[in-house]
């Protein structure tokens, strides 16, 4: 990863001097295409940042498990890389920028504040979580479900018991849950297993047969029993 910042910071030139990538090429992708906020636009997969008075180029990515961010100043000459392995890793990215820029160009300690500040809400903010997740999920909840459930764009469950752990079983992943009583009434199974915690499927029944029901902002998907 580094060396491909090494690579934008030499306008599309290796080390050994060798052209990968005509400049003009490289330099058009940062022409500003969309504007997503006072100080940020975004070209062809990579944002321009102009919040701290100079131009910093970056792009990061997610996935279950991980967050990451590559970041370059072209006027600089100065980027970097961050990798981490655990969703929270995202509150890393920005104090990751914040502090080489402290170190570059003298500015106030404030990257460790946000840092510690952060790690303190969250603690408290899981403390809170926790306090009404049942782990293993109660056995009234339990004996609710099906063996089986699936839905064409989603793909299949398989709930897995082993004593009084139940396993979410997706295929590609699986998960132990725990259960949650809603303030609506309603009871939700939630994944808790490091990476893929936090997914809530809401237990219900849906045209006489038993189901889970998976919301988003604007969507409601609803897998349904199966043999």
């Amino acid at each position: 990863m580094l060396r491909y910042v090494q690579m934008e910071l030499g306008r599309g030139k290796l080390p050994d001097g060798k052209t990968l990538v005509s400049e003009q090429a490289l330099l058009a992708r940062r022409l500003p295409q969309v504007t997503i906020g006072e100080h940020t636009t975004y070209g062809m997969g990579l944002e321009v940042d102009t919040e701290y008075g100079i131009p910093v180029v970056h792009h990061g990515g997610a996935v279950f498990g991980f967050r990451s961010d590559m970041f370059w100043l072209p006027d600089q000459g100065v980027g970097g890389v961050i990798l981490t392995n655990a969703g929270m890793g995202g509150a890393l990215l920005h104090p990751f920028l914040r502090k080489v820029l402290e170190e570059l160009y003298d500015g106030k300690p404030e990257a460790m504040e946000d840092i510690q500040a952060t790690a303190k809400a969250r603690v408290a903010e899981l403390a809170k979580y926790r306090e009404r997740l049942v782990v293993p999920p109660a056995p009234d909840v339990v004996a609710k479900l099906a063996k089986h459930y699936t839905r064409v764009a989603l793909g299949d469950v398989t709930v897995r018991t082993a004593g009084a752990a139940v396993t979410f079983d997706f295929g590609e992943w699986k998960s132990t849950v725990a259960s949650r009583r809603n303030d609506d009434g309603t009871t939700s199974m939630i994944t808790v297993d490091p990476s893929v915690d936090g997914f809530v499927f809401v237990v219900a029944q849906k045209s006489g047969k038993r189901a889970l029901v998976v919301r988003d902002m604007q969507h409601e998907y609803v897998l349904t029993e199966a043999p």
